[in-house]
Order: C-alpha cells, then structure tokens, then sequence
C-alpha cells in the first residue's frame, strides 16, 4: 500500500524521505542500471559503468525547464506545471514533436553530479510558483530524479511529484516509485504491437503499458484527489492519442481500460496530433487528425460510459508546439494560461 504522510496535504515521499526509505528506494532504483533494466527494453548495458543503453544516454540531462500551461487543466493549474524536460527518450516515435530532445543523441557530457543538478532544476520551478513538479519522459532516468527528489526534499521541496511517461515503463521501476510519485500521467500509446514496433521502434509495447497503468492505479486508488486549489494532488490520468487512421487503436485501448481499470478513471483524448519528425515517411501521417475521426473516439468513450474525458478543441494541433530551440521557454503558446 502507499504510504501515507501524517501531514495533511505532503506528498507521500515527505514521509519516505523522513524514514530513510527513500534511500533505500534511491538505492533499489540505481542497482537496476547495471545492467539496465529500467523500461521494458531491457537492454541490459552497464550505464552506471558510464555503456549508453538503448535510450542513447549513460545518465540523466535536463533540457529545459519551465513553468507550463499546456497540460490538463488540474495539472497545469493558474500558475503552471513546474516541467522538467529530461533529454532523449526510450522510444523512437517517428513522429515525435519533442524530438530536438528526445530523438538526438545525449551522449554528450553530464554534469558532475547529475541528480544535483536536477534538484536545483526542480527548486527553481517550485520558486515560480508551481502547482508540481513534472518529470516528462523519466522512464530511463529514473535513479537520478529519485535521487534528485531525495536533494530537494531535504532542501524543503513539498510538491507533488507528476510522472509523465509514454508508457513503455518497467514494473520494478513503477513499484519501488510507490509513494514517490503522486501523480501518474502516461500514455497507451497503442493496441497493437506491430504499430508500436513500427512507428516507435519498441517491443511489447501493449502489454508493457497495461501493466504500468495497472500499477499505477493500484498506487493511487480509483479516484484522483484534489487540493485546495483545485489541482491534482493523487492521481492518475491516462492520455490517450488519437492517430490519423486509427493506428493508435484508442477505440480497442478504452474499451481495455474499461474491463480493467474501469470507467471512472480520468482520461484525456488528445486531438494534439501533427506530422513532426519524420512523420512524412509514413503516407498515413502526414495530416493532422480529422474531426470526425477524433469525435467517433470521444462517442465510443460516452458509449462505454467513462465519467472523466478530458475533450480537447478540434483545434489542438495548432498550438502548444515546442520549440526547443527556445532554451528555456519552449512553448511561446503556452506561457501564461488561457
């Protein structure tokens, strides 16, 4: 079971941090990098020898950090989502619109001490005013922002900790980050193995991300829990991303989520897509996702009877674009709320 903090409204790992349990966890997490086994591809290198393992990195880079609005309205909240951008990625989505970071090799130098350097990055967000802290694509990084979360706490850090993954997570990670993360935020990318090998260069996906989203909703229980101000602190959110010709299989994943997980958890059916990368080499994604299209998934949620779907604008794809070329402020569209 989760461990619960005694002060009201701390997240979990205040409590850990306390006891000494979240070394320990620190610990757990840093023994599955030699060899890594972190996420599902299993690659077996030896990164804390300094081996880049099939994510292309030996360790943890922050590439940008910033206050963000473009998230799910009880994420990003009035003063925004406090993002950490973590460099590269351990998929290979041809048509990923963060691939400036995720895609190119991050083989290049590391900080000294890499998990410091993620905690100052973390306290800064928190200085802005930040609702959370959000660790987008953590699943190869994951030793480094745990022990980076270990720093900050120590150093008065007491924001939920928000875990934005695309899915393809390691269930031994998932489990000793149990009272780490207080809200879950992947994806389930695909229904169908072919398509994620082929679109995302990665094995097992469909059984991988079930197994996650099980574990996190195990974690955090059926109904997510706000706090005073209105944003998430305990939760799971499962995003959903309609591709052009269904070749997410959406309809075949909600109807999974509903056997499994059952109706009431929040999902977001993401309209966002765009052909970025290298999208114009596969023929059915070079346009942006039809309305029709999009609405037939958002009546087969209703259908099913999900009580929490997040809609978005048909429109969506038009904003929120990063450009990582920006430094630090890579949305320009999503930088004061809407």
């Amino acid at each position: 079971m989760p461990v619960q903090s005694a002060i009201v409204n701390a997240p979990s790992y205040k409590a850990l941090a306390a006891s000494g349990e979240l070394a320990d966890r620190v610990a757990a997490l840093r023994a599955l990098l030699a060899p890594c086994r972190l996420c599902p591809a299993d690659c077996r290198r030896d990164r804390l020898a300094g081996r880049v393992g099939k994510c292309r990195v030996r360790g943890a880079i922050v590439a940008a950090a910033t206050a963000h609005f473009g998230e799910e309205p009880e994420v990003s909240g009035t003063r925004g989502s406090g993002t950490l951008f973590f460099r590269s990625c351990n998929l290979h989505c041809v048509y990923c619109q963060n691939h400036a970071i995720s895609q190119s090799s991050g083989v290049g130098r590391l900080p000294p001490d890499p998990a410091s350097a993620i905690a100052d990055r973390m306290l800064e967000v928190a200085a802005r005013g930040c609702h959370n802290v959000n660790w987008v694509t953590p699943s190869h990084v994951v030793p480094w922002a745990a022990e980076a979360l270990a720093i900050a706490a120590s150093r008065g850090l007491d924001l939920p900790i928000v875990y934005n993954s695309g899915g393809y997570d390691g269930i031994e990670t998932i489990r000793l980050l149990d009272g780490i993360v207080d809200v879950w935020l992947p994806d389930i990318r695909y229904s169908d193995d072919e398509e994620a090998r082929r679109l995302s260069g990665i094995e097992g996906y469909v059984a991988a991300s079930r197994a996650a989203v099980l574990e996190m909703s195990r974690q955090v229980g059926p109904r997510n829990v706000p706090g005073a101000d209105g944003t998430i602190r305990r939760g799971l959110i499962v995003r959903l991303l309609v591709l052009p010709s269904d070749l997410a299989g959406v309809r075949e994943t909600l109807s999974w989520l509903k056997s499994e997980v059952g109706t009431g958890v929040r999902i977001a059916l993401m309209a966002q897509y765009y052909p970025a990368h290298r999208a114009a080499a596969e023929p059915l994604l070079t346009r942006p996702v039809g309305v029709r299209e999009y609405m037939r998934v958002v009546e087969h949620a209703e259908r099913l009877g999900f009580e929490d779907a997040l809609v978005q604008e048909p429109a969506a794809s038009e904003f929120y674009r990063p450009d990582f070329d920006r430094g630090a402020e890579p949305f320009a569209d999503a930088s004061a709320p809407r």
